[in-house]
């Protein structure tokens, strides 16, 4: 069997925010010979392109015929190295419309350079999964949604962290992975309670996106518990498909590096990409 040849394309973009600091987007493209379709990937809190499975992932879906465009939001904390968290203050400043904004802009970019000449995949990942819901919801190009252990509300707080939140102006989040404890601004939870019923509403947004969406969960999430999901695919209807892995956690079995492509990763690798595939893929590959 033929391997097929895919190219990787690197790209930043640079938001301009006036006398402030400008925000960066890093990313690449894996595009492969006669591409069929096009499949834009978004990670989640506390995750980046190059984290865990996602490499994996976007390869897969490269070698099924789909240009797969991975890229860090802007507020991610990943600095130029794709790795490390040296960009705090980003991580501390960013915001659920921040990284709407940022999807924006990767996929108009992506249609400046010919990787998406008509509707494209999307895929996420946690709240990089509620960020896909909310952006299709108001994207009739997206033509085909697949999300793993998204979140179903952009509200996540007890009432006791909110009371701390507003006590200090901030948060610590830590990150069990690196040792890091990066605060998180009072921005985030002001937006949330202005926007949180309208614009960052992910149940409203499920109930209006028309295009297919795969429904992927783990059974034993411990971060997304998998009601979020059954919410989810409730609000969604007949539209959607709903998909609980039993066993499985909120990373699939993946961890960083990964050092090892787990049985059920794989599964879920590959159901995606066939569900892609039926809903994009143009021609046969």
């Amino acid at each position: 069997m033929t391997r097929t040849m895919i190219e990787l394309d690197e790209f930043e973009l640079w938001r301009d925010r006036g006398d402030e600091a400008p925000l960066i987007i890093r990313g690449e493209a894996r595009v492969p010979e006669n591409a069929a379709g096009t499949v834009v990937i978004c990670h989640g809190f506390k995750g980046f392109a190059h984290f865990s499975f996602f490499p994996y992932v976007a390869q897969q879906f490269a070698e099924r015929g789909f240009r797969a465009i991975t890229f860090d939001f802007s507020g991610s904390g990943v600095g130029d190295d794709r790795e490390n968290f040296t960009n705090r203050d980003a991580f501390t400043h960013n915001t659920y419309m921040q990284e709407l904004e940022d999807l924006d802009a990767v996929v108009a970019e992506a249609r400046v350079r010919d990787w998406i000449d008509d509707g494209y995949g999307l895929f996420g990942h946690s709240r990089g999964g509620g960020v896909a819901i909310l952006h299709a919801a108001r994207d009739s190009g997206v033509k085909a949604l697949v999300t793993w252990a998204a979140i179903s509300s952009t509200n996540r707080w007890a009432p006791e962290v909110v009371a701390d939140w507003r006590q200090r102006g901030f948060i610590d989040i830590a990150n069990a992975r690196t040792g890091d404890v990066i605060p998180v601004s009072i921005e985030l939870l002001h937006e949330v309670e202005q926007y949180g019923t309208t614009r960052l509403n992910i149940a409203a947004a499920a109930a209006q996106i028309a295009s297919p969406w795969l429904i992927v969960h783990g059974a034993e999430d411990e971060t997304v518990p998998v009601n979020e999901a059954e919410r989810l695919a409730s609000f969604a209807g007949s539209n959607a498909e709903l998909l609980v892995l039993d066993g499985v956690n909120h990373s699939f079995g993946g961890k960083h590096p990964l050092t090892e492509v787990t049985p059920v990763l794989e599964s879920a690798a590959r159901v995606t990409a066939d569900f892609f595939a039926k809903h994009l893929l143009r021609t046969s590959v």
